[in-house]
């Protein structure tokens, strides 16, 4: 299976051996993605991280023939529970006709204080070669 790696330009990426996502059969995984700008800024609204979380992960879709609906899967982190409204319905602006299975955790803080939010992301790719038969391993 040929397997595709998305680059997100992050110069950590070569030194610590990660990818923003890899595509893998019909399969693609994007990392724990955090709310950063071009510039590095990061905006301190919770709802606002989120839907950058978002774009971001959407960009890096977007280069292996993916969108959001091809995602299966979602996994939101938020540093206080007092977020989880806000980036839940930023998550259903998104993923509300999608609604794909997802689960959001509360943990004690992310790698930059300044993150209130990090979500990943998994999506699965079905065209006229995949079949879901074959992806469940049918006929």
């Amino acid at each position: 299976m040929a397997r595709r790696r998305v680059a997100s330009g992050n110069e950590l990426e070569r030194e610590y051996g990660y990818s923003r996502a890899v595509s893998i059969g019909n399969r693609v995984l994007v990392a724990g993605t955090a709310p950063v700008w071009e510039d590095g800024e990061v905006d301190p609204d919770p709802g606002v991280q989120a839907f950058r979380c978002i774009e971001i992960i959407l960009t890096a879709l977007a280069q292996v023939g993916a969108g959001p609906e091809h995602v299966v899967r979602t996994r939101m982190y938020v540093t206080d529970a007092a977020y989880a409204d806000v980036v839940g319905r930023v998550h259903g602006k998104v993923f509300g006709e999608i609604r794909p299975v997802t689960s959001m955790l509360v943990v004690a803080g992310l790698l930059d204080p300044r993150w209130k939010v990090e979500i990943e992301a998994e999506a699965m790719l079905l065209n006229e070669r995949t079949k879901w038969g074959r992806v469940l391993g049918g006929r």
